[in-house]
């Protein structure tokens, strides 16, 4: 997934660097171009009053649906469960098929706990190529082209909007002003910022995530993007979702 939508190239970057290397590079997949969805559900209080057994059984057959799709998506699930009053669980999925999307999402439904669970919220986007990689030597080391998503505990999920005067700054001046916020993401090195666009699938421009394993950083992060040039441009009241990546079977017994 892209980092920031410079098109600049490797020599123009004056070294400049994100993301961090891979540890199992022979894993990354080719991202560019995929299809990413941020799926968010809240589960019924029904759910919560069927017996054990009951729910035993219809979340194994859940969970049986869900690993199907295991080979055509790089799919993470995470418990947002005591963290936000919208939602419960989410799923990130990141492949090439709208279709796959659509028909994994309706197979889900038609499950018996699906019947119990309803879309909180469902963000569709695209990815670019990554930028602001510094060229390095090292066989299979992540490049534009390869990274690897879900390494982190935590997950921050921002829909992001712009307002009409983003648009009338030319492409120079806008670059400009991303290449700004980028700047202060480098100095949190053990945070990986994530940017999909979702601008003709939505009223969304882009959809950024905040992946770390320490909440308190992406805190101090947000605060000082929140003074960036950039961030006048950004339209208010958006949600952000703060998720916590677990096995689906643990998001599962979460749910109660």
């Amino acid at each position: 997934m892209e980092l920031f939508n410079f098109d600049k190239e490797i020599h123009e970057t004056g070294g400049l660097r994100l993301v961090s290397d891979n540890k199992d590079p022979q894993s990354s997949p080719t991202v560019e171009k995929q299809f990413v969805n941020f799926m968010f559900f809240r589960v019924n209080p029904d759910w919560r009053k069927l017996n054990t057994e009951t729910k035993r059984i219809f979340k194994s057959e859940f969970q049986s649906v869900y690993h199907r799709f295991s080979e055509d998506f790089l799919l993470f699930s995470y418990s947002l469960v005591g963290f936000d009053s919208k939602a419960d669980l989410m799923f990130w999925r990141i492949g090439h098929s709208l279709d796959l999307i659509q028909e994994m999402t309706s197979k889900l439904y038609r499950t018996n706990l699906g019947s119990y669970l309803e879309t909180a919220d469902n963000y569709l986007s695209v990815t670019k190529r990554m930028m602001f990689i510094e060229r390095d030597d090292k066989p299979n080391s992540e490049d534009r082209y390869h990274i690897k998503a879900g390494e982190k505990k935590y997950l921050f999920v921002y829909p992001c909007g712009k307002y009409s005067e983003w648009y009338k700054k030319s492409g120079e001046e806008r670059d400009a002003l991303v290449e700004e916020n980028f700047m202060v993401g480098k100095k949190f090195p053990n945070i990986k910022i994530h940017m999909t666009h979702s601008f003709g699938f939505s009223e969304k421009e882009y959809l950024i995530c905040f992946e770390t394993d320490e909440p308190k950083d992406f805190l101090a992060l947000a605060e000082e993007l929140r003074e960036t040039t950039a961030s006048k441009f950004t339209l208010s009241g958006m949600p952000i979702y703060t998720c916590r990546q677990r096995t689906l079977m643990e998001c599962l017994d979460a749910l109660g």
